[in-house]
């Protein structure tokens, strides 16, 4: 079967856009954030070099281009970047409930917690979230020499922001080190003079994200994810949000997939499979993020050189291999 799948494949890719095998354009959405930029790229870029279709991107948050994909009508075909369980709430209705709506078989993962340098780590042990409440990482990440170290939890008006305040006061890093929220900016200013001198500095981080292509990283653990042991209430909920909270276990591991309509299994079914079988490397997007987001390189340029290094990766995609 799955050599029939190849031959079947690579006929398709052979022939292209031809009458045989008639191909609409696809329209990928194209969500805010780098990463879905970056994915909806690398997507259109495959469909248009490797199998000869149309693509065009749409603008747009996750209702409206869930919506559209539901509607099949080629508004919107593909939603490049997934976070689930965020947002289940789409796929269960258009997944789960209408049928409308499939995801990729394949996945990357999406992270959130506390990272510090990989000097830090290795050199003082700092491996886990409890090695960051005791004297000694309050002495370690004392930038500022006022006898107490600090944690970089966020920027303030972030929801990630009050999670990570509810974490250090609930792990007791808050006794060692104090929580801070400058601004993002001026924090990465800071980082980058703590790396450049092997400084200790520890931070709320996600993956993907370009602060890993940047440094070298450790993800410090926390205790595998507990709802009975995970209760967030937002400021906007409740004015005694942060009595009301309590966090002891890390967040959720999120699973990144892609989105499509079920409609391009007939008008473009080359593109429907190639749509099915991405799986994305989480390293690999922290790497191209960096290369757009910090490096100011040209989004188009720099899909292109990834999408030509990496071939047997596409060529998986594509059931070639």
């Amino acid at each position: 079967m799955k050599t029939l799948t190849k031959i079947s494949t690579a006929i398709v890719l052979s022939l292209g856009a031809t009458s045989a095998f008639a191909q609409e354009k696809v329209m990928v959405g194209e969500p805010s954030w780098p990463g879905a930029k970056i994915m909806a790229n690398v997507i259109g870029q495959i469909i248009e070099g490797r199998l000869g279709g149309e693509v065009g991107y749409a603008p747009g948050a996750n209702a409206v281009i869930f919506a559209a994909m539901d509607g099949g009508r080629g508004d919107i075909d593909v939603h490049p970047d997934v976070w689930l369980p965020n947002q289940s709430s789409f796929t269960d209705e258009y997944v789960d409930e209408k049928g409308t709506v499939s995801l990729s078989s394949g996945s990357y993962e999406g992270k959130a917690g506390f990272c510090t340098p990989t000097y830090m780590a290795e050199k003082h042990n700092i491996k886990s979230i409890f090695d960051l409440a005791t004297p000694d990482a309050q002495q370690l990440y004392d930038a500022n020499g006022d006898g107490k170290g600090e944690i970089w939890i966020g920027a303030s008006g972030w929801a990630s922001t009050n999670v990570h305040r509810v974490k250090v006061r609930d792990y007791g890093v808050e006794t060692f080190l104090e929580p801070s929220t400058e601004d993002e900016t001026v924090f990465y200013a800071r980082l980058k003079d703590a790396v450049s001198n092997e400084e200790g500095v520890v931070f709320y981080c996600y993956k993907p994200h370009y602060v890993h292509a940047l440094y070298d990283m450790t993800m410090i653990e926390e205790p595998p994810h507990n709802p009975d042991e995970y209760t967030i209430v937002q400021p906007g909920d409740d004015a005694d949000w942060y009595a009301k909270s309590k966090i002891t276990s890390g967040d959720v591991v999120k699973t990144v997939k892609v989105a499509y309509s079920n409609s391009l299994n007939e008008r473009n079914p080359a593109a429907a499979s190639l749509l099915a079988n991405i799986d994305m490397d989480s390293d690999a997007l922290s790497e191209l993020t960096y290369k757009v987001v910090v490096q100011g390189g040209d989004i188009s340029e720099v899909v292109a050189a990834w999408i030509a290094e990496n071939g047997d990766t596409v060529d998986g995609w594509l059931g070639l291999n």
